[in-house]
């Protein structure tokens, strides 16, 4: 007689739910590295629900194990308790999807203390009176579960931002993770060497991200480090360097990297392979007459998994460049030379690239993708009435994500250029020639988009007086955005497509702050179009971050209520004017049909340069649906209208590169 589907899983679900669990680890595994670059959506889902599932399936397999009766032919399945436990630990390279999961992490205490007391359980209702040798295999992975999983939770518990800044109010201790530049390294990539340049100075990097301030003069060797960099002018080495800083921090928010790289970790480390390969011996002399074959083969699994997985964790933390850190700052000094000074740590590294793959290119996995998200208000309401010709976007109506839909499909990327680096690095360098001066608490929070405009007193009193500075930071955002728009739109032949960026240079001294800084990169009017590109990028990325990515990382109130009472107002003025659209062609049809991304690539300007035109042309005045509206236009008029003779008027430049234009 056949069993149905309910028979099947009554019989089978401890086997299933183990197997599961262990998957889950190796895609965790795998796919959690795709975080620190531009995965696609599909990937991103992938690791969000693997992510999802592996705590609740092991979680859930516990409380099966501890329920459930067996029958003597399947008391192995006890055995697996352990492993669930070692799998709730979760892998090195992950351990939060999100910033809010490590604020949850008393919750995860809490479970690691009744998953802890339900495989114990297990355990001695099941094994404690069998075979001696699956007892002490059994209790090995039980230790090695309960230490990895303790770990998680503290790691969670680290890497909140609220623990990161109280732990730099403790005096902290000297950096010495840095190698003179003079001196010569085991190492030919370029890379490697800013990776080590910046965990000397990741103690900075921390203070900047949790919006605290270092104080001056604490390492002479670091501020000389610093003015080398920056009288080289290398540009590209700087921002390979803050690169790599981001990386760090990535580890510290998202994975176990702060309580690996400490010595509990990497005993840790060395003992969890050791205890998984005992017991694979263990339970190798260990009677396995009158159990399902079936169990076995799983426990083979389980145990050779957890060998290699264990294994695997070992060799990615020893070669790290974060136990190169370790290596450095070690009290054992002759631990450091054996490690350092003879170069085997360099060998240990090489092998550890090699064996992962990742040692045939020369970029290093930590770099970040090059590509900058983009979201374009004018574009936005030329195309709305597009959003749900799309297929995906139809489903998304029916289901309810009409926002998310929206943020989706009219956002896109754009890679950053080299020029654009450039003149990045010069402004920012320009903003605290003293290199001695370490402060982040006078660079970062300064009021930026006001300093700008302190040179020129007319212009500061008008905009100060219109309420076009010292608001909230997202909603001056959307006020310079669309006087972006609009000014950039003005002083180009938009109606020319060969000509979009073809603007006069004195014109780009309106829209960019080339003092001291963009104006030894305007060579003749040819530099203009490149300078127009990366004024629109730069406003669209502000853009991105308000609506579509993380608002709730930028300074002030989230401005998604303003942001819609604009739209809403542009579409009506855009439909009054221009009421009729053109009919499309089938092909346009069929394409948008399965279209996923309509982002506001510069290809497709001309309907947002029209809109930005009737903005100007429309003289919007206040209103309560668009209360910002009226400004945007007055930040435009007032600086096409400024005399360039001379000097430069416009501080546009300072909030696209998304520096608040108030106190934080």
């Amino acid at each position: 007689m056949a069993r149905g589907p309910l028979d099947l899983w009554n019989e089978w679900a401890p086997q299933i739910l183990v197997l599961l669990s262990l998957a889950l680890q190796v895609l965790l595994l795998v796919f959690a590295g795709i975080r620190r670059r531009q995965p696609s959506a599909i990937l991103r889902i992938v690791l969000w629900q693997a992510y999802q599932l592996a705590d609740s399936t092991a979680i859930y397999a516990v409380g099966h194990l501890s329920l459930s009766s067996t029958t003597r032919k399947h008391k192995l399945v006890a055995f697996w308790a352990p492993f669930l436990l070692l799998h709730l630990g979760g892998p090195d390279n992950i351990t939060s999807y999100a910033l809010e999961d490590s604020k949850l992490w008393l919750r995860h205490l809490q479970n690691l203390v009744i998953q802890v007391l339900g495989a114990a359980y297990v355990i001695y209702k099941y094994v404690a009176g069998g075979d001696s040798y699956l007892l002490l295999a059994s209790i090995l992975v039980f230790f090695v579960g309960v230490v990895k999983y303790v770990e998680r939770t503290c790691a969670l518990k680290w890497g909140n931002l609220d623990h990161i800044r109280s732990s730099l109010k403790e005096p902290p201790a000297m950096h010495h993770h840095f190698r003179s530049p003079d001196q010569v390294l085991l190492v030919e990539d370029g890379d490697e060497i800013y990776a080590r340049r910046a965990h000397s100075l990741f103690h900075v990097c921390k203070h900047a991200i949790v919006d605290s301030w270092v104080e001056r003069n604490q390492d002479n060797q670091i501020v000389e480090m610093l003015r080398t960099l920056r009288k080289k002018e290398d540009y590209n080495g700087m921002w390979t360097l803050m690169e790599m800083e981001l990386s760090l921090m990535y580890d510290l928010l998202y994975t176990k990297a702060g309580v690996i790289h400490t010595w509990s970790g990497y005993c840790i480390r060395l003992f969890s392979p050791l205890a998984a390969a005992a017991s694979l011996l263990l339970f190798q002399f260990s009677v396995k007459d009158g159990h399902s074959r079936v169990d076995v083969a799983v426990i083979y699994t389980l145990l050779y998994g957890a060998v290699i997985l264990e294994s695997g964790s070992l060799m990615r933390a020893l070669g790290s460049t974060w136990t190169y850190a370790f290596f450095c700052i070690t009290q054992w000094s002759w631990l450091r030379y054996t490690a350092l000074c003879r170069g085997r740590w360099d060998r240990l590294r090489r092998l550890v690239k090699m064996i992962t793959g990742r040692g045939g290119g020369k970029r290093s996995s930590r770099r970040w993708s090059g590509k900058m998200g983009q979201y374009n208000m004018l574009h936005f309401v030329t195309r709305q009435d597009r959003a749900y010709k799309p297929l995906l976007g139809r489903l998304a109506r029916v289901a309810g994500y009409v926002e998310w839909w929206i943020k989706y499909h009219y956002s896109g990327t754009i890679g950053i250029s080299d020029n654009l680096k450039r003149w990045l690095f010069r402004y920012v360098k320009n903003l605290n020639r003293d290199a001695r001066s370490l402060n982040a608490q006078g660079v970062i929070r300064k009021n930026w988009g006001e300093e700008v405009l302190e040179k020129e007193e007319d212009l500061y009193s008008y905009f100060k007086d219109k309420r076009t500075l010292g608001i909230e930071f997202q909603e001056c955002i959307i006020i310079w955005h669309l006087g972006t728009d609009v000014i950039t739109t003005r002083v180009s032949d938009f109606r020319k497509p060969d000509s979009l960026y073809h603007c006069d240079t004195l014109w780009i001294k309106k829209i960019w702050d080339v003092t001291d800084v963009f104006l030894a990169n305007i060579s003749g009017p040819n530099d203009a179009p490149e300078l127009v590109k990366a004024i629109r990028t730069l406003s669209n990325y502000m853009m991105f971050l308000v609506l579509v990515e993380h608002p709730y990382m930028l300074p002030g109130l989230a401005q998604s209520t303003l942001y819609w009472r604009t739209c809403g107002n542009l579409t009506k003025m855009l439909n009054k004017r221009i009421p009729d659209r053109p009919k499309e062609s089938i092909y346009t049809e069929l394409k948008e049909l399965f279209c996923l991304h309509d982002d506001p690539g510069f290809a497709r300007l001309k309907k947002t340069d029209e809109l930005a035109i009737i903005i100007y042309e429309e003289k919007p005045r206040y209103s309560d649906d668009a209360p910002r509206l009226q400004h945007a236009y007055k930040v435009a008029k007032k600086l096409l209208s400024c005399n360039v003779d001379g000097f430069s008027c416009v501080c546009i430049q300072s909030l696209q590169q998304g520096v608040p234009c108030q106190e934080a």
